[in-house]
């Protein structure tokens, strides 16, 4: 099964919309949010579903994110990596997302791993207590390796 959703496409321009953030004198606009969903097994041979995500997760990033994870076949899928390796940035907003995703994951008794976060967005799931929900790891071989 593989799949691609993608979010909103903002354009830039005035004034700083909900798309855009500033650094300093730059404005950086909001990158589309895509996700993908691929099969793979674990080293114990069940079945793993991963979630990639790419571009910067934002409150425009619903579909791309739960929209995804929602479609899901609930029944067949237990084990889920969630790919943040070529996510750029992740709002509040877009953590809401994933906390969102994971207590619906939490409810339907299946077993999330999320890999590839940046060191400083590992530190932000931790506090916020995504740990308490989703093992985090490096990389997508570790976080195989721990189910």
């Amino acid at each position: 099964m593989t799949g691609q959703v993608t979010g909103h496409i903002s354009s830039i321009g005035p004034p700083i919309g909900h798309n855009q953030r500033e650094y300093g004198d730059q404005t950086i606009v909001q990158s589309e949010t895509k996700s993908r969903v691929d099969q793979l097994i674990s080293p114990t041979g069940h079945p793993v579903t991963v979630l990639r995500f790419e571009g910067d997760i934002a409150s425009t990033s619903k579909e791309a994110v739960l929209g995804t994870y929602q479609a899901l076949p609930k029944s067949d899928v237990k084990l889920i990596l969630l790919d943040f390796t070529k996510v750029d940035y992740i709002n509040s907003s877009g953590i809401a997302l994933v906390i969102q995703l994971l207590i619906e994951a939490a409810n339907a008794d299946q077993k999330v791993y999320a890999f590839g976060l940046s060191a400083h967005f590992t530190k932000v799931f931790t506090m916020v207590g995504i740990t308490k929900y989703a093992g985090i790891f490096p990389t997508q071989a570790e976080a195989m390796a721990a189910l």
